[in-house]
């Protein structure tokens, strides 16, 4: 696809959409102000236009301008960057017993969290800020959750575990070691607890190296959520407190030892 980004450059170079398929090109609201002249050569004419910026405004009468300048299938992405960073794609990732697991991906972002399914009933792990969406997919569903479960004190999202822990009733699961400036009531996690959803289990595995208090868990057997501390290419940082040189051992115990344990 095709996008134009209408935002300031310095914006435009810290964070934009990429993909695979993705054409993007950079031209600021204030150069388009008199017309779309000074794009106009980079513009397709054999396919949609995209236009986004940070709210939706500017983007939306820019894709009018070049409607008006003689082209078709010219669209203004609504709620622009803001809401493509908030947007949560789900994703079925697999079965457990009853039911089934899915990754909700936070695609502008990369952040990643998940719902298992059994039997009707559900828990969350690692909830953004952005809990509505998780409301309409459990409403979709019929779910009803009874446990929501972070693996970590986070660092680059806002939790909405508590949010909607209190909105649906249902345990708020904090990891100990990460709790303790916590000043509202929560279920304690430690290594070897077990959460039942319908037929699934959910095990804890302490692994810390991310966090002091960092958690993995272990879905019936199969499935091992690890939170920030295993990537497909990469590993998780241990300096985000400040406390590189006391966490970089456990986070190298975690990963060449404990890990190993369940492999």
């Amino acid at each position: 696809m095709f996008i134009l980004d209408v935002r300031n450059t310095d914006d435009f170079d810290d964070w934009k959409v990429e993909g695979d398929n993705v054409e993007i090109h950079n031209q600021p609201y204030f150069d388009l102000m008199d017309g779309v002249e000074p794009v106009e050569e980079k513009l397709p004419k054999d396919q949609p236009i995209y236009v986004i910026c940070a709210k939706g405004g500017s983007s939306q009468m820019v894709a009018e301008q070049i409607a008006e300048a003689g082209y078709d299938n010219v669209y203004s992405i609504e709620g622009g960057m803001k809401a493509y960073s908030e947007h949560l794609e789900p994703i079925e990732i697999g079965k457990v017993s009853g039911g089934t697991i899915y990754q909700f991906v936070r695609i502008g972002k990369g952040c990643l969290s998940y719902l298992i399914e059994s039997n009707g009933e559900a828990a969350i792990i690692d909830a953004n800020r952005m809990t509505n969406q998780y409301d309409e997919f459990i409403k979709e569903h019929s779910f009803s959750i009874k446990s929501v479960l972070d693996t970590h004190l986070h660092a680059d999202h806002i939790s909405g575990g508590r949010d909607l822990a209190n909105k649906h009733e249902a345990t708020y699961y904090l990891p100990l070691k990460d709790a303790t400036d916590v000043q509202f009531d929560y279920q304690p996690v430690e290594d070897g607890d077990e959460i039942k959803v319908g037929d699934t289990t959910i095990k804890a595995f302490y692994s810390p190296g991310h966090t002091i208090g960092s958690t993995s868990y272990i879905i019936d057997e199969q499935y091992l959520l690890t939170g920030d501390i295993l990537f497909i290419d990469s590993i998780g940082r241990p300096d985000l407190a400040g406390k590189a040189e006391d966490w970089v051992a456990d986070l190298r115990e975690t990963l060449y030892k404990r890990y190993k344990k369940i492999a």
